[in-house]
């Protein structure tokens, strides 16, 4: 609990990090022919899996708050 504060800063920064690196990265036309850029179909799952993470860190962050509702 003393260090939630901090986990919560590093969760926050972290997902920022990613998701500049995922919807900031260069199109695909844009990579050389064989890199991993190039295929569409990895930046969609890159995607999908950000969100799907996404939510699990706000689920985790709010879990708090939302666990005496259930007792």
């Amino acid at each position: 609990e003393p260090y939630r504060s901090v986990f919560i800063g590093v969760a926050l920064v972290f997902t920022a990090l990613a998701w500049h690196r995922i919807y900031r990265a260069p199109a695909a036309a844009q990579c050389e022919p064989g890199t991993l850029c190039a295929l569409p179909q990895t930046n969609r799952v890159y995607r999908i899996m950000f969100w799907v993470v996404s939510a699990l860190v706000l689920l985790a962050l709010v879990s708090p708050y939302l666990a005496p509702l259930f007792y």
